[in-house]
């Protein structure tokens, strides 16, 4: 049975190009698996078909008059422009006709676009957004990185249920260990919020193992990791930043140094595995756990390699069915109410 995918053809960087060229590359590598969608202008769409001989590709078009740019206001920008690809791939969703949406356009626009159509799971009180970490021991989940500035012990609760369904069905991890973000491993370290989302987490159905520090994200010590989106889109934003680090060390080195240069000659094979491990793009985008519905948040730059690796990843929720899992974990753990939270 195929995965109806709507792909917004017109955000990112490198829109239209990157994003029709990826959907190219899904469409062969997937066949008949995958039914995508490219939503924006049509003219434009169809040309950038035509410059990749791929007109003959059976990947639909749906047409829309409007773009959000990346500097609109995200809320707002949902409402005054109805016929914006982002709205209009959405929409498709909510009407049934589509399973999936991905999009590298304005984050908060589609974060808000989600919420507006879609809406939240039942019992959800806020969704996350998850972004995978290349670790000592594979990868880590950590939430949420940018849809949540302030939370409470709630919201964190309940990032750590839905982040451990996602990696359990992305992995075939059946027990990952969720660790909380918190300054020290005692549950006694931390602000008022870690300590209170500890409490909660401790209570939980879960491999909770504790407190975990910004140095354990990258040795492995939690499969996924918990935290308010203010903190976690600053780790995000400095982990993109370590690729491009790197690189710029190493090319200084190998200018001024001869043995350097003749070192960096033989370590090639290395620096390629590293640059692979480092590479966003091998995930393809960034899961909106608690939407009633799919929706994968791309990096505003991705490849078309990225876009690809995000038709894979939407499928594979769609064929997993992870929301019918959230549903099913939040009803078993129970969801607490505000009250509640305080309590405990």
């Amino acid at each position: 049975m195929r995965t109806r995918i709507a792909i917004d053809a017109m955000g990112g960087d490198f829109a239209p190009f990157s994003i029709v060229a990826g959907a190219v590359l899904a469409q062969k590598a997937y066949g008949d698996s995958v039914e995508l969608s490219l939503v924006g202008d049509k003219t434009q769409i169809e040309a950038e078909l035509k410059n990749l001989n791929a007109t003959d590709l059976p990947i639909k078009i749906v047409h829309s008059t409007q773009i959000i740019a990346m500097g609109d206001e995200p809320a707002e920008s949902v409402r005054k422009k109805p016929d914006s690809s982002i709205t209009v791939a959405l929409g498709l969703q909510k009407s049934g006709q589509s399973q999936a949406f991905i999009s590298a356009g304005n984050t908060g626009a589609c974060m808000a676009a989600s919420l507006i159509i879609l809406g939240r799971l039942p019992a959800v009180n806020r969704p996350a957004i998850g972004a995978f970490f290349p670790t000592e021991r594979g990868a880590a989940l950590v939430l949420d990185v940018g849809a949540n500035s302030d939370c409470k012990a709630i919201n964190l609760y309940q990032f750590g249920l839905m982040g451990a369904i996602y990696f359990t069905q992305m992995f075939s991890n059946q027990n990952p260990r969720v660790g909380l973000l918190s300054i020290g491993e005692e549950k006694s370290k931390g602000n008022e919020l870690t300590i209170a989302s500890h409490k909660l987490l401790s209570a939980a159905d879960l491999n909770f193992a504790g407190n975990i520090e910004g140095r354990d994200i990258l040795k492995g010590k939690a499969d996924v990791v918990i935290c308010d989106g203010f903190v976690g889109n600053i780790i995000l934003k400095f982990a993109e930043s370590i690729d491009s680090f790197l690189g710029e060390i190493v090319r200084r080195q190998v200018r001024v140094n001869l043995l350097a240069k003749i070192g960096a000659l033989l370590l090639q094979p290395a620096f390629k595995d590293l640059k692979k491990n480092l590479d966003s793009a091998e995930y393809g985008g960034a899961p909106l756990l608690g939407i009633n519905g799919v929706s994968i948040i791309c990096h505003g730059g991705s490849s078309p390699k990225a876009i690809k690796n995000a038709v894979r990843m939407a499928q594979n929720m769609v064929e997993r069915d992870i929301n019918r899992l959230i549903e099913e974990r939040l009803a078993a753990n129970g969801s607490y109410t505000p009250s509640e939270v305080k309590q405990k």
